[in-house]
């Protein structure tokens, strides 16, 4: 590509992939069908666990786009992998000034480039679009920021050194570029109108367990960003969590010990304790027998696993984090 097609392009879209083939067809179908001009905008799919297959889908895009446009390039990341070092990756390689963060299960709506270009003025660097799940279209418009649905200029990217690879989840690596750019003084406006559909998969029996191991993350999220971390993550600790252990703790020793009313009083402390984060969970949740039962057993496994993850975040990081 010569210079001349270099200054004509107006945007890079950043695809982060991890081997989800179905998923970034989806992504890519509605990335070629933009309305903006095909020759204004590029498509760099960043392969975070490279394969042939990935490959190959990226050539067949490629070869249906090789006239019109846009242009469609093919990343490989051997490593460090996660979506921290796969958008750097992508964005380092962007030919455009403004740089669009997208992910293989989001559908870009058709005029979502063109919505975020428009939010752009002289005095704003970053634009974030809205995030919608089909019959739960609230779920995510709380968010402040995401790197699934964001426009950053490059040159704002290169002064903040990019995405923190240390967070190996896009929650605390979303949180923490957030932060960074807060505490810059850089604000992010908002543009509803640059829509990105999140259709809702299916989570597996006890997806809460595996998930609730990222709270290593919060950790580091919060020595780097106390005051942050407390207005706009966790306004105090989870003391419930710990309150729940505890009282744990205290009935199998106290059972082990053979004080049994000790026992019976601090197992019914659980008990109520339990009861009330199931009751939390399923709150505005469908109430299927498996979907209760999969709450009623993980919110028994929650509490100690929290715990466990939460403070070996503080360990591994130093910090003390609650």
């Amino acid at each position: 590509m010569s210079a001349t097609d270099d200054a004509l392009i107006a945007v890079s879209v950043v695809l982060p992939a991890c081997g989800r083939m179905d998923l970034l067809d989806r992504s890519l179908d509605a990335l070629m069908r933009q309305s903006l001009d095909p020759r204004s905008y590029e498509v760099i799919v960043v392969d975070d666990e490279p394969n042939h297959n990935t490959l190959h889908l990226v050539a067949g895009w490629r070869s249906r786009t090789l006239e019109r446009g846009p242009r469609l390039a093919y990343v490989a990341n051997p490593g460090p992998r996660g979506p921290a070092a796969a958008r750097n990756r992508g964005w380092r390689a962007a030919r455009a000034a403004i740089v669009a963060f997208t992910s293989d299960d989001a559908v870009p709506a058709a005029d979502w480039l063109a919505q975020g270009l428009a939010a752009f003025r002289d005095d704003i660097d970053v634009v974030c679009g809205r995030i919608e799940t089909p019959a739960h279209a609230h779920a995510h418009d709380r968010l402040d920021f995401t790197s699934a649905n964001c426009f950053i200029r490059k040159p704002v990217l290169e002064r903040m050194d990019g995405f923190d690879e240390r967070f190996s989840v896009r929650r605390g690596t979303d949180a923490d570029l957030h932060f960074r750019l807060l505490e810059s003084g850089i604000q992010v406006k908002r543009a509803p109108q640059a829509l990105a559909e999140h259709p809702m998969r299916p989570a597996p029996w006890g997806a809460s367990l595996l998930q609730i191991r990222h709270a290593v993350f919060d950790a580091l999220l919060y020595k780097k960003h106390p005051a942050l971390y407390r207005q706009k993550v966790e306004p105090r600790p989870c003391w419930e969590h710990y309150a729940t252990v505890a009282v744990l703790l205290l009935a199998l020793a106290a059972l082990a010990a053979g004080a049994k009313a000790l026992a019976y009083a601090a197992g019914a402390a659980w008990l109520v304790l339990t009861a009330r984060l199931c009751a939390q969970r399923l709150r505005g949740s469908t109430r299927t027998p498996s979907h209760v039962a999969d709450v009623i057993l993980t919110s028994m496994l929650l509490p100690p696993l929290a715990v466990f993850w939460r403070l070996a975040g503080a360990v591994r990081y130093r910090v003390r984090f609650a």
